[in-house]
């Protein structure tokens, strides 16, 4: 039996928790945060599922569709109940064809998925996530609000430093954090490839829902949402989900839940407060649908530098860093490293799990 530590509770942390523990590993697993599960963040309030982070995943992941089996969860996944999207080009919508939107947004998802949708969970996403950490058995210990300081290779081994607290001595490490976060801890050991992540792109974003008495909202929202014309982008408003219809479940039947996604710009992320972030989605949600009363309630999510973009010069740090670490006993594992999105995440937390061996 060996005692693996991983660096980051998301859902590719948590999964390689799980397969790992299932083999008999001892497990620690690490996360910064107070709580499990990284960009699965959903609320529920009030017959609302509020998703502060992913809203779903690509459909037909094979991945999740496995992972969901084995937690006993299966049954609780849900498809679109539409699949129409529609385009504001700052005047009007307009119906846009299958897999249209996602290219508009540049999703980076094979051109196979364009145009398949989403799935997700009746409870919200992070029904897996919760499944994920309650599947954990006395094999694993979870410490949540623990950053990490440093990795240290002693004797064959790795000590694992955090910031407060002991040193944990393991055999093995994943490290699943953000792409920055693993320069950091792992350039000491490997150096420049290590350091090179770093300059690697993420991009910050900003949702906020929007919930309103569904008379009061004229259009019939029979569609996904829509994606705004890039010389209509008002605000860094680039595309709303029409949330009520879009996913089974998401809001009581009398209500409209929206959810607009912002790029924001300079110091916008941290500057606006939450009462300004919901009255630039008033404002933007207006200019595209008719609506006659203020949202009932907001919920405002940021997040910055959570969106890693995938070209040719981050993959290519990502391969050289992985040569470095072949024999170390270390491994990466999220969706900032093997490919965007939850399906990525998990496919990468599939693979790390398996390479740890048997």
């Amino acid at each position: 039996m060996r005692h693996i530590a991983i660096i980051g509770a998301g859902v590719a942390g948590l999964t390689v928790a799980f397969r790992r523990e299932r083999l008999g590993d001892r497990v620690t697993l690490f996360e910064a945060a107070p709580r499990p599960g990284g960009q699965l963040q959903s609320e529920r309030d009030g017959g609302f599922v509020i998703e502060h982070g992913a809203e779903g995943f690509v459909a037909g992941s094979a991945a999740i569709a496995e992972l969901s089996r084995a937690l006993g969860i299966h049954e609780r996944l849900i498809g679109q109940e539409l699949t129409d999207s529609c385009h504001f080009d700052g005047r009007q919508l307009v119906r846009l064809a299958p897999g249209e939107a996602g290219r508009m947004l540049g999703f980076q998802v094979s051109s196979r998925a364009l145009g398949k949708g989403i799935e997700s969970f009746l409870g919200g996403m992070s029904d897996l996530s919760e499944a994920l950490h309650a599947a954990l058995g006395s094999g694993a210990v979870c410490s949540f609000g623990t950053p990490i300081q440093a990795l240290r290779p002693v004797a064959g081994r790795w000590h694992v430093v955090p910031h407060a607290g002991a040193a944990v001595e393991v055999d093995a490490v994943v490290v699943a954090t953000p792409a920055a976060v693993a320069a950091e801890l792992l350039e000491p050991t490997f150096g420049a490839a290590a350091a090179a992540l770093a300059r690697s792109e993420a991009v910050s974003s900003v949702t906020v829902s929007l919930a309103h008495p569904r008379a009061a909202v004229a259009h019939a929202l029979d569609a996904t949402g829509f994606v705004v014309a890039e010389g209509a982008q008002a605000e860094g408003f680039r595309a709303c989900s029409f949330v009520s219809s879009k996913l089974r479940g998401r809001a009581p039947a009398d209500r409209a839940l929206l959810r607009l996604f912002f790029r924001p710009s300079g110091d916008e992320l941290g500057a606006m407060n939450d009462a300004a972030w919901a009255a630039r989605a008033e404002r933007s949600a207006r200019r595209a649908l008719e609506i006659r009363s203020a949202p009932e309630r907001a919920w405002v999510s940021r997040w910055p530098r959570a969106l890693p973009v995938f070209d040719d010069a981050h993959r290519a740090r990502v391969a050289e860093l992985e040569q470095c670490l072949a024999g170390s006993a270390v491994w990466l594992a999220g969706a900032c490293f093997h490919g965007s999105g939850i399906d990525g995440a998990v496919r990468s937390a599939e693979a790390a799990a398996r390479a740890l061996g048997a």
